[in-house]
């Protein structure tokens, strides 16, 4: 039986673990080719020799999705190397221990934040529609955050880049759904990346209190594969300018984010 991505081509950024790395297992397990877009190179082609040996195909493209000139050439290797792109998986993002107020936020914080989180995702839409376009139409989905629908505490500049990342989603999604484009966003809850589950590790308070405002318990990073394979896949063919949040029941508990 053919895979749901059964030759599709698509472009992963923030690649090289965590959420990033289990969607691009999961995409290339059911038949897409895919193109890693990491900046750290060591992570990223450990994640593309992962999805191959799922028995398909992917290559890894060294990419800082906050330079326009790095972007457009992960965008031209994706069509150098596989003729198309079908689905752009705009991934890449961070969270910086901001652990301050709006008023004593460093600058360089918030720009940095921003960079990778919002303009990233900005960028590779501007290279990456054209080229769904000429394969007839794709997907765009966009990693949000729970933290982007109900604010998060000392952790602004995050919680208002990933609400832009959802405005982003829904205009992208208005403008060109005439070209058979569909824009979705993920909102995941607390999710259990490499770093997190350090952190946790050493830190079994805050795990415990992580844990006590996710009613399902937290998040895997296959749990928000799922989604996001579900969005690539022509099973959510109508489906266009929403964001779906996969949280454990995050969001439950008061409407608190991160």
């Amino acid at each position: 039986m053919a895979g749901k991505l059964e030759g599709k081509v698509a472009l992963i950024t923030g690649a090289g673990g965590g959420i990033g790395r289990a969607g691009a297992v999961a995409f290339v397990r059911e038949g897409a080719a895919v193109v890693v877009a990491e900046i750290d190179a060591e992570r990223g082609e450990e994640t593309a020799q992962l999805a191959r040996e799922t028995g398909g195909r992917a290559t890894f493209v060294q990419t800082d999705v906050t330079q326009p000139e790095a972007v457009e050439a992960a965008v031209a290797a994706a069509l150098r190397e596989y003729g198309r792109l079908d689905v752009m998986y705009n991934n890449a993002g961070f969270s910086m221990n901001e652990e301050q107020g709006v008023v004593d936020t460093p600058i360089e914080v918030w720009n940095q934040t921003y960079a990778v989180n919002l303009f990233g995702s900005y960028l590779f839409c501007k290279y990456a529609i054209p080229e769904l376009a000429k394969a007839g139409g794709g997907s765009i989905i966009s990693t949000a955050s729970v933290a982007g629908l109900a604010g998060a505490w000392k952790k602004h500049a995050y919680a208002t880049a990933k609400a832009g990342i959802i405005g982003l989603t829904r205009t992208i999604a208005l403008e060109y759904a005439a070209q058979g484009i569909r824009a979705n966003a993920i909102c995941p809850g607390v999710t259990m990346s490499p770093r997190l589950r350090q952190r946790l590790t050493d830190n079994p308070a805050l795990a415990e209190g992580y844990r006590k405002r996710q009613p399902l318990g937290l998040c895997e990073p296959e749990d928000i594969a799922a989604t996001a394979l579900f969005l690539a896949s022509d099973d959510s063919r109508m489906i266009t300018g929403q964001y779906i949040v996969v949280d454990g029941g995050h969001l439950l508990d008061t409407g608190r984010a991160l």
